[in-house]
């Protein structure tokens, strides 16, 4: 039991405000226990008042604190109100070990006079005391910088039905409205009822309404939103619209990342639904980077998360069919791509990033290496900088030149990407070309997490500016490849030395395949299948975040 925090002062007038509110209550189930409450800025202390000094003594931290209604029961014999107060602490789980939030009601019930309106008055002036200190207690980080929503805060929640196992309504429902409800957020529930309904709503509607657009569902609905926003007319203003993550899919990749940046212990399911859920109604507010992706038809879109191409891309696209199971739709299928491995053959380049220092990014100082992670220590690449290979395929297109980046097109909306050639001409040629061409994956990541259970990028920030490239040279065995993705379920597959698997920081990059099939998913979605190019704005959206 924690008793960290002082006993009230018996000097202190009772219900009275001396350094922050003392109060002696009963419980709000049986009328014979009393409690004696205190709250300070940062803690909200009770203790039955029949106990011994120190004992029976309970001390909440207002950092776990959501909200504190104020309420008055229907029955008109009862004079008395109640207030209260829902926690969402950090304990130990029942079942398994380790620790995860968990919900913890605290409800009083005040009868100091007759009076109901008097009784009720009292509850409110608690309520709104807990609900303020508790504000000013928002868990933060100190190396990022945040903004909070306003309040009340007005939010648009998106849900897809169909997303994961087809139960995000009842997630909704179940899990997420009650917190919005504690934390007092008025909320609009938007039920998605085709592809693309999110992106078209948000491409149209008046963002003035909202404060902070909700998806709950997998991240292919986050990404309908983004690129809807994107190709608003005020698309620049529009695209730092707050966005807030719930999981309510398969993947749940921008989720798991989000609850990683907490710093907090790992979460899964209906527990990393409800860390998701408790950061939404705290309302801080964090940048996002996002990744503008070239097509080979000219098209441009925007991710948030992932590009990949080769072994993860069949996983993600063949794994749909399991959908109904959940998350272990991925362990299926890797199990069944791993029993016909393919090589995939194509041409790899891309800007290596700055040298990491603390004054250029936002990682952490422990950023896991693996083989090869350094682009300058890396003996398999060159620096090809006045190379011209010119064959008939488009792939001719990774060698280097000295030419400088094409400008875009006025009327394309969105942010310009000043690190790109047009996709019909060479690499710039201070890229690094990637000499080997025979490859089992290609993998992008922009955020830690590639699904709740693969940590993928363990260096990676939601804000950092960095892509986080890695692939796999063919010639692994398969026994290799598994091992590698079962250390990514704790991202150790950066430290074991896996000779085929290459890392690295990058600003932009271009892939282009030569093999005649294949897929290219970017945040899960299958795009065409072609040449493609990339390269992140660091920071240009807003996330709700921790």
């Amino acid at each position: 039991m924690d008793n960290d925090i002082a006993e009230p002062d018996p000097s202190r007038q009772r219900n009275g405000v001396v350094e922050g509110l003392y109060g002696e209550f009963t419980d709000s189930l049986n009328a014979k226990v009393r409690y004696s409450v205190s709250l300070t800025e940062s803690a909200l202390t009770i203790q039955k008042i029949s106990s011994s000094p120190g004992q029976d003594e309970v001390v909440f931290h207002l950092a776990d604190c959501l909200g504190c209604l104020a309420y008055k029961v229907e029955d008109e014999a009862d004079v008395g109100a109640f207030f209260t107060a829902y926690f969402y602490p950090f304990k130990r789980r029942w079942i398994s070990t380790g620790m995860a939030r968990q919900k913890v009601e605290q409800c009083f019930r005040v009868a100091m006079v007759q009076d109901p309106l008097t009784n009720l008055q009292e509850a409110e002036r608690w309520a709104r005391a807990i609900r303020e200190a508790s504000i000013r207690q928002i868990p933060r980080r100190h190396d990022v910088k945040y903004y909070e929503l306003r309040r009340p805060c007005r939010v648009m929640v998106l849900v897809n039905p169909q997303s994961g196992r087809g139960q995000a309504l009842q997630l909704f429902s179940g899990q997420i409205e009650p917190m919005l409800t504690e934390a007092s957020v008025p909320y609009t529930l938007v039920i998605t009822e085709h592809q693309n309904h999110a992106r078209d709503l948000v491409r149209e509607t008046d963002l003035s309404q909202w404060d902070a657009l909700v998806i709950l569902s997998g991240d292919g609905l986050l990404f309908e939103v983004l690129n809807g926003l994107l190709e608003r007319e005020d698309w620049e203003e529009a695209i730092q619209t707050p966005l807030g993550i719930l999981p309510g899919g398969s993947g749940n990749a921008l989720a798991a990342s989000v609850h990683h940046y907490t710093k907090s212990p790992p979460a899964w399911g209906k527990e990393l639904l409800l860390s998701c859920g408790f950061l939404l109604c705290k309302g801080l507010v964090t940048r996002l980077d996002l990744v503008s992706v070239h097509l080979a038809s000219s098209q441009r879109i925007f991710s948030f998360l992932s590009l990949a191409w080769g072994f993860v891309a069949d996983v993600d696209i063949e794994s749909e069919k399991y959908r109904l199971v959940g998350p272990m739709r991925f362990l299926v299928g890797t199990l069944m791509r791993l029993a016909s491995l393919k090589v995939y053959q194509g041409r790899l380049a891309y800007l290596p990033a700055p040298p990491f220092t603390p004054q250029n990014s936002s990682l952490c100082s422990s950023l896991p290496c693996g083989p090869n992670s350094s682009p300058n220590q890396n003996s398999r690449h060159n620096h090809i900088t006045n190379s011209n290979h010119n064959t008939a395929h488009n792939s001719s297109n990774i060698a280097n030149t000295t030419m400088r980046t094409e400008p875009q097109p006025v009327n394309q909306k969105g942010p310009p990407d000043s690190l790109l050639a047009d996709l019909e001409q060479p690499v710039p040629d201070h890229w690094t070309v990637v000499n080997e061409e025979d490859f089992v994956l290609v993998l992008a990541m922009f955020q830690s997490h590639l699904a709740e259970d693969l940590f993928a990028a363990p260096g990676a920030a939601a804000d950092d500016g960095f892509i986080h490239l890695l692939y796999v040279r063919a010639g692994i065995s398969r026994l290799a490849l598994l091992t590698l993705f079962m250390t990514m379920e704790k991202g150790g597959h950066l430290a074991i030395g896996c000779p085929h698997l290459v890392y690295e920081r990058v600003k932009a990059f271009r892939l282009e395949p030569l093999s005649p099939e294949g897929a290219i998913t970017v945040d899960g979605e299958m795009v065409e299948y072609g040449p493609v190019q990339a390269q992140v704005h660091e920071g240009i959206a807003r996330l709700i975040s921790g």
